[in-house]
């Protein structure tokens, strides 16, 4: 049973881009333009790890 309270790598990954794209758009808003791109990048970054997990 052990295995059933065990997250799923991918879906950890999906939370954290899902994170930093939120964080980069209220950046944007804010009129941080550098924050912005910086956290697009790590975003970006966390992207293709999930595409790696999922191939």
């Amino acid at each position: 049973m052990k295995w059933f309270w065990q997250k799923n790598r991918a879906s950890k990954l999906q939370k954290a881009y899902e994170k930093k794209m939120q964080e980069a758009m209220n950046a944007q808003r804010s009129g941080n333009i550098q924050l912005s791109a910086q956290l697009n990048q790590e975003a970006e970054e966390i992207l293709a790890q999930i595409q790696e997990e999922k191939a």
